[in-house]
């Protein structure tokens, strides 16, 4: 899928501005601002560009158990148990203990509408499996893929500025719904698991 890809983003002029940090077995990746479907694409894309093994994005358990679950597990998803006694955050902490090269990608939003605050549970699942959050931006007004430095999860309300900072200079699909407004507010994470 290398060719096809590299293609793909040839023809619709997309490119990496960057290169993924090297020499980084694990890591969580941020990726924003999620405004549309076509981020799934781009990522899939850049996942396949960088060449650097899987990198996993999280489903619910039931989309795995059912008759699709082989197209998830083939596109390298990782069911999560929503009624778990164990949270979200301890379950992908385990895949990153189980896994010495294990990364997963995650939209810090949750969700592709506009939101007032982001949720926490990417920074909270890179500080209990320790390993670096690396932020991933898809940048549709110059059609190119962001990488940042690796950030060791140290202290969430400054490390939440550096994560608002990097995303408010990335414009999404639909700008509208960006995290423009959440840097310029100062926004806090949500506290969720």
């Amino acid at each position: 899928m290398y060719y096809f890809w590299k293609l793909y983003f040839k023809l619709t002029g997309w490119k990496l501005r960057e290169p993924f940090p090297p020499s980084l077995p694990q890591a969580v990746l941020a990726v924003g601002p999620h405004t549309s479907w076509q981020d799934f694409i781009i990522g899939v894309a850049t996942r396949s560009l960088m060449r650097i093994g899987p990198i996993y994005f999280l489903g619910k358990k039931e989309l795995f158990d059912g008759p699709f679950g082989w197209m998830f597990r083939a596109l390298d998803g990782k069911p999560v148990d929503r009624f778990s006694n164990k949270g979200m955050v301890e379950q992908v902490a385990e895949l990153f203990s189980k896994d010495p090269n294990f990364k997963i990608a995650l939209a810090p939003e949750g969700t592709r509408k506009k939101v007032d605050k982001l949720r926490s549970g990417f920074y909270h699942i890179a500080e209990k499996a320790g390993v670096p959050i690396v932020l991933v931006g898809f940048d549709f007004k110059t059609k190119q893929v962001c990488f940042s430095k690796p950030l060791y999860p140290s202290n969430e309300e400054q490390d939440m500025k550096t994560i608002l900072g990097f995303f408010a200079g990335i414009t999404g699909k639909y700008p509208e719904k960006g995290l423009q407004q959440l840097e310029a507010r100062g926004e806090k994470l949500e506290a969720r698991g």
